[in-house]
């Protein structure tokens, strides 16, 4: 499937920042079932971006603007082609350790209740406890928007029994590495039914399997990722894998405005 993305990121300051600087997170990897046909990420006022990898392999940007400015526009957008793999992550460059991802952080720190949940999971060979975890997620913790927020731990969201796609992927992740399994946080598109418009960008999980590599799953739609998805950067928790992360001098009355089209692309002739 051919996919069309646009990501439209707008930062406004009622008062004039004097420097901001920013990583950007906003450049698909290719792998065997994702490769980029047209990608570009550019930014207003304009300015160099200097590609590079961060220590988890994701392809980077860094964005500098060191003149006087009331507003910075990024605009990451492209077309990618994706194929259904039933969630499998082959072929892409990975720098960390797999360990890495046992490793856990603030949003991700186990807790009694994390085990609870690992442990009312029936036990099984790890596939097909992995999927009996995600749907034990999405059981307990229904989608609403508007009750968590970035800082939200796993152990909140789960015990609120609210949130979104980031509260799932943080479940999923801080429970898999509970119970011994290296797991990643992941940041991408997704095209739904709706007319290809989503408020932000999608998150879900990866789990290690030996023998097979990575393994996609999307607790907020109890699914694995499919041709549907793309992918864009994984780290150990959202903060790591931000699209888009930095600080600024100056710039008092910040706002964000944040736009993605997602739509089906016209096969290639």
């Amino acid at each position: 499937m051919r996919l069309s993305i646009e990501h439209r990121t707008r930062y406004r300051y009622r008062i004039p920042a004097t420097y901001s600087a920013q990583i950007l997170r906003l450049t698909p990897a290719p792998f065997a079932s994702q490769k980029t046909i047209d990608w570009t990420v550019e930014c207003v006022p304009a300015a160099v971006l200097r590609r590079g990898r961060d220590g988890f392999g994701n392809v980077t940007h860094f964005l500098a603007v060191t003149e006087p400015h009331q507003e910075i526009e990024v605009v990451a957008a492209g077309i990618v082609e994706t194929a259904d793999a039933a969630g499998v992550v082959s072929g892409l460059a990975d720098l960390a350790p797999i360990a890495v991802y046992l490793r856990h952080t603030p949003l991700t720190e186990p807790t009694p209740a994390i085990a609870g949940l690992v442990g009312a999971v029936p036990t099984a060979e790890r596939i097909p406890w992995l999927h009996a975890l995600m749907n034990a997620i999405r059981e307990k913790v229904s989608y609403v928007a508007g009750v968590t927020d970035p800082a939200t731990t796993a152990d909140q969201a789960l015990g609120a029994g609210q949130g979104v796609c980031q509260d799932h992927a943080h479940i999923f992740i801080t429970a898999a590495r509970t119970a011994g399994i290296p797991s990643r946080y992941v940041t991408g598109y997704l095209l739904t039914e709706e007319p290809g418009r989503a408020i932000a960008h999608h998150a879900w999980a990866e789990a290690w399997v030996p023998g097979l590599g990575w393994l996609g799953f999307d607790p907020a739609n109890g699914v694995c990722p499919t041709e549907y998805y793309v992918r864009l950067a994984a780290a150990l928790d959202a903060r790591y894998a931000a699209p888009i992360r930095g600080t600024h001098l100056g710039g008092a009355g910040e706002s964000l405005a944040v736009e993605v089209k997602v739509q089906q692309a016209a096969p290639q002739q």
